[in-house]
């Protein structure tokens, strides 16, 4: 959402899709706006005001992730409002299972190479441990200087069958249907209908239309 600041998301795909993408519009108006990077904590405070005053209907559970002039940050920001800042974070369906494995394997002052080992590892175990957490490991690696977005890193549930000739169905196979539907307007909706507006209870009404249609 910034060039120095990630997010990755749980929940509702086009919730996480909308908030992210709001945010970073509204972070690069800031940015040209005071000649400056932006600030974990400026986008922090953007997505926690706009989750809280939708009270948890905004399905978008995130992990928030930079590097600014404060030196990095990692948070979490749940669909309500609220937010954590802990050496690490999980999200998601699978998150229980990932941090499962950080909480066992977790230590300070890991190199780089070591860090990536266990994301990837507590990636995995949501894999294998939940059925929405998808088939590959992607990560993301912010320093001060650059952003290594990893894509693919692993694949560890590659699908085993590839039909290699792909699907070709004649014509015909599957019976259609063809109906005609007219969407109710304003010029198909009666509008010079006339009311009776008639007093008593619904049954007592009821009673009387049917005396009248007799």
């Amino acid at each position: 959402i910034a060039p120095n600041i990630y997010c990755c998301g749980a929940g509702t795909a086009a919730d996480t899709e909308a908030v992210t993408g709001m945010i970073a519009s509204a972070l690069e108006l800031h940015r040209l706006a005071t000649k400056r990077k932006s600030r974990v904590v400026t986008a922090l405070t953007m997505l926690k005001s706009h989750l809280f005053k939708y009270q948890g209907h905004v399905g978008a559970a995130l992990v928030l992730g930079g590097v600014d002039i404060n030196g990095p940050h990692l948070f979490s920001v749940h669909p309500h409002g609220s937010s954590d800042s802990l050496p690490f974070a999980t999200m998601g369906s699978g998150s229980l299972a990932a941090m499962a494995v950080f909480e066992a394997d977790f230590k300070e002052d890991m190199t780089e190479e070591e860090a990536k080992e266990i994301v990837a590892r507590s990636i995995r175990a949501g894999i294998f441990n939940d059925l929405g957490s998808g088939s590959n490991v992607d990560l993301c690696v912010i320093t001060a200087d650059k952003v290594d977005y990893l894509r693919n890193y692993e694949c560890p549930n590659e699908r085993t069958y590839v039909r290699s000739k792909g699907y070709d169905f004649p014509p015909g196979t599957t019976v259609l249907n063809r109906r005609n539907f007219m969407t109710a307007t304003a010029a198909t909706l009666p509008v010079n209908q006339i009311v009776d507006i008639i007093d008593g209870a619904p049954e007592d009404v009821a009673a009387g239309d049917a005396m009248q249609t007799d």
